[in-house]
């Protein structure tokens, strides 16, 4: 093959091309090869389309656990990316991660192939489904894994595609992704390049729209506007968290005949819905067909279970009103809003609410969604991917009800220069509810510390400058080495303390460490 044409055109990605028309079937595909298998969302992908029938390979920069696993499927996965690798596939996918200048991309173009977006193969496979398309600047993953693992426990044998693992019993991951046999499909659906406009589902559900990923969107108008049109897309039922006010504002956005066929669900009745008057005054609380009531915070705090109400009325149910009760094993109020939209979704589905209920209950959680790691010498290591002010705040709040008595240690990466640059006094405020915290060096994902010179994890510590009394001590403070950051925690948490590593990058791998220095630092001490 040549790729010499790859000089006089310049290779143009644009993840929001639609490259599939709406009678488009996975069949048509031909040989595909997704480049980045090993990506969370990739992967997902690639053994999907495996189910179906694809003939399905790709190639990733190393080995993973999850290109361990395709392999175990029989996909053929090729380390490093090379021109060679595309060789043969009709249909070569792609992430937002990957650039034109990419060596299979310029080959893929040099042969003909059909180059997509990763975001085409998931329209794709909703093509024929009955969708429910989970979008927000935080809680997706939970949401959408939460309405799986409800339909899962109901016999339903959804088909879908999460961003993530889900934590099972004693101990075990479950894949983030499942092609079922059943008539639905659940999808975490990404707003951060703007591909989710791609999407039709029967059930959009929103769970917030608060402003994030301005290094795509430019500013909070544009941000907005993707959630309208979106939202615009869902046939069914659009279901929205009217907790947010940047959610009730999309709501204001809809065109009318949208409007018609929203949902809005939170923690409180319509009268007093959130937002400035001007706001409320424009959506319409006759739409407000299900509320979540939380029962008081002395009833949940330290129970191990998040209880609350769901009042489902008869206009959504096609029936009597229902309050339905539920105890969720994830703590936080947060995980109280993502129970009501994802039963709430099961219910318009044709479930049976008390049903969806229970099986709610007994939802561990998304992988890395307050994931306790072990405990050693008395002291819970837990896992989060809280990457956001809000997701840190509200992961800190669920700590304090699941732990009202104990000491909150975090140690926390920042995710993306630009993030940190744009939110730092934000980070700080939300962190500043914990006891102890330990910043440690940025992971730039996609950018480049060149271009952020001056942004570090002292950008958040200084930011937090004057948040608590001078009496509190220094209770957070910038280590750049993960592991010297992991090891110092050890060494200074108590029985009885939580300490939880925080961040969307590779902290993760932090937990064993806390873990291994505990037991060491306990058999010193004996």
């Amino acid at each position: 093959m040549s790729s010499s044409s790859s000089c006089e055109e310049p290779i143009v990605l644009d993840p929001t091309h639609a490259a599939f028309a709406p009678e488009a079937r996975p069949a048509d595909l031909g040989p595909t090869h997704f480049i980045g298998i090993g990506g969370a969302g990739m992967s997902v992908l690639a053994e999907m389309l495996n189910a179906e029938g694809v003939a399905v390979d790709g190639s990733d920069r190393e080995r993973s656990s999850k290109t361990d696993r395709l392999q175990a499927l029989g996909i053929r996965v090729e380390f490093g990316q090379r021109p060679e690798n595309v060789a043969g596939a009709r249909t070569v996918v792609y992430s937002s991660a990957i650039k034109p200048d990419n060596p299979e991309i310029v080959e893929a173009q040099a042969a003909g192939a059909h180059i997509v977006h990763r975001s085409d193969i998931l329209a794709l496979l909703m093509n024929g489904k009955r969708a429910v398309t989970v979008a927000g600047a935080h809680g997706k993953t939970t949401t959408s894994s939460m309405l799986s693992h409800i339909l899962v426990s109901l016999g339903a044998d959804p088909s879908y595609a999460i961003g993530g693992a889900i934590q099972g019993p004693d101990g075990t991951t479950l894949d983030g992704g499942h092609a079922g046999k059943g008539s639905v499909l659940v999808a975490e659906a990404d707003e951060s390049d703007g591909s989710f406009a791609k999407y039709h589902p029967a059930i959009a559900i929103i769970t917030n729209a608060e402003a994030d990923h301005l290094d795509h969107y430019g500013d909070e108008a544009h941000y907005r506007a993707a959630f309208v049109n979106h939202a615009g897309h869902a046939c069914e039922h659009v279901l929205v968290c009217a907790d947010d006010p940047d959610a009730l504002a999309v709501v204001a956005a809809l065109p009318a005949e949208v409007k018609a066929r929203t949902v809005l669900y939170g923690t409180a009745p319509a009268d007093q819905l959130v937002g400035d008057e001007d706001m409320r005054a424009s959506v319409d609380v006759s739409m407000l067909k299900a509320y979540v009531h939380i029962d008081s915070e002395r009833e949940s705090a330290g129970s191990g279970l998040e209880s609350f109400t769901l009042h489902l009325p008869a206009a959504l149910t096609g029936g009597a009103d229902i309050d339905q009760p539920v105890a969720l094993r994830v703590p936080g109020i947060h995980n109280a809003r993502n129970a009501a939209a994802a039963i709430t979704a099961a219910v318009l589905l044709g479930e049976d609410a008390d049903a969806a209920a229970e099986a709610a209950g007994t939802f561990l959680g998304a992988a890395r969604r307050f994931q306790i790691r072990g405990t050693v010498k008395q002291v819970t290591v837990v896992d989060d991917y809280a990457h956001h002010p809000t997701e840190i705040a509200a992961l800190l709040d669920a700590a304090r009800r699941r732990y009202p008595d104990s000491t909150i240690r975090v140690i926390f990466q920042p995710h993306l220069f630009s993030r940190t640059k744009f939110f730092a006094k934000q980070f700080a405020e939300a962190l500043a509810k914990a006891d102890d915290v330990i910043v440690t060096g940025i992971f730039p994902a996609r950018e480049k510390q060149a271009d952020f010179p001056d942004i570090n994890a002292s950008t958040i510590v200084e930011a937090a400058a004057g948040l608590k009394n001078a009496d509190q001590g220094q209770w957070i403070q910038p280590v750049e080495d993960m592991r010297l950051a992991a090891g110092m925690m050890a060494m200074r948490a108590h029985h009885g303390d939580v300490v939880f590593t925080v961040g969307a990058g590779d902290v993760t791998e932090m937990g064993r460490v806390l873990l291994a220095a505990l037991e060491a630092h306990r058999e010193s001490c004996e």
